[in-house]
């Protein structure tokens, strides 16, 4: 019993984490910031993300970051509450 109450309160701190997640601006963060940040998304998808703002410049809209090799509706759909898009300039 004791550790089915152990998992079940781990289980609602990890909900309260996504539920609670820090914003992020796809326009200003860097690599590191994005994989830490955006779920479902690795250094390497966040280097891809990166790597697509410096060729064609800010997202304009969070569904522009489908556009980006390994990014697909499952992962935006995850992160869409946690995207702000402000651009740097």
């Amino acid at each position: 019993m004791k550790q089915i109450k152990t998992v079940i309160a781990g289980l609602t701190m990890l909900i309260s984490s996504w539920a609670f997640a820090d914003p992020v601006n796809i326009n200003t963060a860097s690599a590191m910031e994005l994989a830490e940040l955006l779920n479902g998304v690795g250094q390497s998808r966040a280097e891809a993300i990166v790597q697509f703002r410096e060729a064609n410049g800010p997202f304009m809209s969070a569904e522009q970051l489908l556009q980006v090799k390994g990014i697909g509706e499952k992962i935006l759909q995850k992160n869409l509450d946690n995207i702000v898009i402000k651009s740097d300039q």
